[in-house]
């Protein structure tokens, strides 16, 4: 399961993690988030162990979202070694997703 990344816990989990880590910014009502949450939900399952997969709800943690200028959902950052080495903004098929993921397991 994707983890829930806040405000609180954004460093810890994502800028220094020592795996890829796949956050994915979104909000209820965002009908297009609605269709990446189940793929980002998959995605959580099969890196399970080689990447971190998580969500930040941009309606409850305004501070991580303007840190990082998300202005359209979804939006979905990669990070490595607490930088950003991908993006990608508006629904797009699992495999897209899996394929940046995959660059940065080398």
């Amino acid at each position: 399961m994707a983890l829930e990344i806040t405000d609180a816990n954004f460093e810890e989990l994502v800028l220094k993690s020592d795996k890829p880590v796949l956050v994915d910014f979104w909000a209820e009502w965002c009908g297009p988030c609605r269709m990446v949450g189940p793929v980002v939900e998959e995605l959580a399952k099969d890196y399970e162990g080689k990447a971190i997969v998580g969500k930040v709800n941009v309606d409850h943690n305004s501070e991580i979202s303007a840190k990082f200028g998300i202005r359209n959902i979804p939006t979905l950052l990669v990070f490595k070694n607490g930088e950003i080495v991908d993006k990608q903004v508006g629904a797009v098929p699992k495999s897209v997703l899996a394929s940046k993921l995959d660059a940065q397991l080398g």
